[in-house]
């Protein structure tokens, strides 16, 4: 029987002071695989640097030189996390059955993946990593990450609740995921629209043994905004709810001041009008700003620009289009890049 060729796809950005230590972790993980023969001896692991100002790109390079089992993926600038994840996975269909994307932190436990390869071999294309609980985290992003999952569902975004991006994907889920053309990425919703078997996988969330997150809460928030805006129309269909409440009420105001007007009881009712006036024109802002930013949306989706840009890109024994092999020769190092083709040729 074939054993499965499994690509781990890392993001990285800034991520120096836990690199080499999530590297060593991960050669542990996957010799042991490969030992009870869980998974091929071509399987990889493969670093995506998201336009990192440190040295997580030279590190990269080094880890490629020094040993086969990992494989590098540079943007030329920083693009997004979920461009990262995208680009990795996209980078590795070709070569591999199944592609396991996982946080270059390493909190995600890695002794999940026996699960996951063994629900891969049980027919799924799609295997979840849900975390156990949410201990580790503080007050604050509990409380935020509870209000994001439970705002996601309200407004009809199929997103799995407690799951980030810690997931298997089959090479039929990734060949129909390269079906997706937007700009505007949000892969914890979208991947669930695929359709597909799938199963979930639980796991216990460890401390950052370095380094600090980079998931800014100003990050969070553009997350949150983007995976509204991309999965779900449901805030225009609000704001047409709203519109019509706000014009029934001020319609029933306007028959009661038009009543006392004719009985004569006109009063002068200065702290209603403004409060009906900011009230109104606060609404109305709001609203403009939602349909602003799905006009915003589509504005970058029809120009039609790269979602990234690789600048270099490491494998050995990368196989070409046509079967040959590539010369086992890195490019791109580094402060000093010099190369700008990929190990498929490609450009």
């Amino acid at each position: 029987m074939k054993t499965t060729v499994l690509y781990l796809v890392v993001p990285c950005y800034n991520e120096e002071e836990v690199l080499m230590t999530s590297a060593a972790r991960l050669k542990d993980k996957m010799l042991r695989l490969m030992q009870a023969e869980k998974i091929s001896q071509e399987s990889r692991v493969m670093f995506v640097n998201d336009g990192s100002r440190d040295r997580t790109w030279k590190l990269i390079y080094d880890l490629t030189q020094q040993d086969e089992l990992f494989a590098g993926l540079s943007f030329s600038r920083n693009f997004g996390h979920q461009s990262a994840i995208l680009a990795g996975m996209l980078a590795s269909r070709e070569r591999a059955d199944a592609v396991v994307t996982v946080d270059a932190d390493l909190q995600q436990d890695i002794e999940a993946l026996d699960k996951f390869i063994e629900c891969y071999d049980n027919g799924c294309d799609i295997v979840y990593g849900i975390r156990n609980d949410r201990d580790t985290d503080g007050f604050f992003k509990k409380t935020t990450a509870g209000i994001f999952y439970k705002l996601m569902h309200l407004l009809g975004c199929r997103t799995i609740t407690n799951h980030a991006d810690y997931r298997l994907l089959s090479k039929k889920a990734l060949d129909a995921l390269a079906q997706f053309k937007e700009v505007n990425l949000f892969l914890r919703g979208l991947i669930p629209t695929m359709g597909f078997s799938s199963d979930v996988v639980y796991f216990d969330v460890k401390e950052r043994e370095a380094g600090q997150s980079k998931y800014t809460l100003r990050k969070m928030v553009a997350l949150a905004v983007d995976g509204i805006t991309s999965m779900s129309t449901r805030p225009l269909q609000i704001i047409t709810g709203v519109g019509f409440f706000t014009f029934f009420i001020s319609l029933g105001i306007f028959i009661s001041s038009i009543v006392d007007w004719a009985r004569g009881r006109v009063v002068a009712g200065w702290t209603t009008i403004v409060a009906l006036i900011c009230l109104i024109g606060g609404m109305m802002m709001i609203s403009q700003g939602i349909i602003g930013a799905y006009l915003g949306k589509m504005y970058l989706e029809t120009k039609g620009r790269p979602r990234y840009i690789v600048d270099a890109m490491i494998l050995h024994g990368a196989a070409r289009t046509d079967g040959t092999k590539e010369p086992e020769e890195a490019v791109g190092a580094g402060e000093s890049q010099t190369g700008r083709e990929d190990s498929d040729g490609q450009g």
